[in-house]
């Protein structure tokens, strides 16, 4: 740690610790967190809290190589996506665990995305 401050005050090249570029770069991409008008990434609270389809089209413009996909919301669901909706309700449940204030809110953004997925 010494030399890394030692090179840089002693005009030795620039510095590579911290963050690299690529990571810096990666953090700046994120959508904007709107919900409402048209360019809606997020339903509201009421219309169960969750990422819009065109909101997922622009996280994995903005994260190539991303998996991220929209609610399962079918009454019965089949195959990989009745996994999806028994993975995420079961880790849902563990934050409705976590968080007990949210839990007793009916309104809550928790509440209202359980409601979506049928959990």
């Amino acid at each position: 740690m010494f030399r890394r401050y030692a090179q840089e005050f002693s005009g030795g090249g620039e510095v590579t610790g911290g963050r690299s570029k690529a990571a810096k770069r990666k953090r700046e991409k994120s959508i904007a967190k709107t919900t409402t008008g048209k360019s809606a990434n997020y339903l509201p609270t009421k219309e169960g809290a969750g990422m819009t389809k065109a909101g997922v089209k622009a996280y994995r413009k903005a994260n190539p190589g991303s998996k991220l996909q929209t609610a399962v919301t079918e009454d019965k669901p089949t195959g990989k996506r009745a996994k999806r909706r028994k993975s995420f309700c079961a880790r849902s449940a563990g934050q409705m665990k976590k968080f007990p204030r949210a839990a007793k809110d009916p309104n809550s953004r928790l509440r209202q995305a359980r409601r979506r997925w049928k959990c």
